[in-house]
């Protein structure tokens, strides 16, 4: 049986969209935003979440009994988190740039790309292959990173994939093969295919 796993990404949290590093409630747009996914997932299929608080007020705004999965928690930022990015880069530029460009830089003392990269991709690996349709809502850093992994791109390329809020994800796992299609929430039209590529197991990273 082929895994059917979409993954949502929650609105706010993506520090090349908003400004805030760390986890917050969302905001009253983004929860009627998050409300508009209602029509289009399906709340029979089982369903995770990143433990942070964005992501439990996504699922229940959606109306997804969602248990929380730690392994989908976010890009730890370390002494950075609760900061923005403007203070961030004004007061230590080199290590702002370093984050960037650099999947091993830990400037703020947390976690480093290539770490979210391989704690993504054993999540990806450790699902079951009669998992079926699944959905899993998490952070826009979790949801490239796994992209990372299921198209078998370098690391560097971890900045470079945009995922917007509430923007949707489908993988399709068949014969160790990923099919890769993106959409947005909520989809009036049918989902089109952007990438499919083969990628190995999760042990195939740059």
């Amino acid at each position: 049986m082929p895994i059917d796993l979409t993954l949502l990404c929650a609105p706010g949290g993506d520090p090349t969209l908003d400004p805030l590093l760390g986890d917050a409630h969302l905001s009253e747009d983004n929860m009627h935003m998050a409300g508009a996914a209602r029509a289009v997932l399906s709340r029979r299929e089982p369903a995770v979440r990143a433990p942070s608080i964005r992501c439990s007020e996504t699922a229940d705004a959606i109306g997804l009994v969602a248990s929380s999965e730690p392994m989908l928690r976010d890009l730890n930022v370390g002494r950075w988190c609760g900061r923005t990015v403007g203070e961030v880069a004004a007061t230590d530029p080199d290590g702002f740039t370093a984050w960037l460009t650099d999947p091993d830089a830990t400037p703020h003392d947390g976690e480093s790309v290539r770490q979210l990269c391989r704690r993504s991709a054993d999540w990806l690996s450790s699902m079951a292959p009669h998992t079926g349709h699944a959905v899993a809502i998490t952070e826009a850093a979790v949801i490239r990173a796994v992209l990372i992994d299921a198209l078998a791109v370098p690391a560097r390329a971890f900045w470079h994939l945009a995922v917007p809020p509430l923007c949707a994800v489908f993988l399709t796992r068949r014969n160790g093969r990923w099919d890769v299609q993106f959409g947005s929430i909520p989809a009036q039209e049918p989902r089109h295919r952007l990438l499919s590529r083969r990628a190995t197991p999760a042990t195939s990273r740059a």
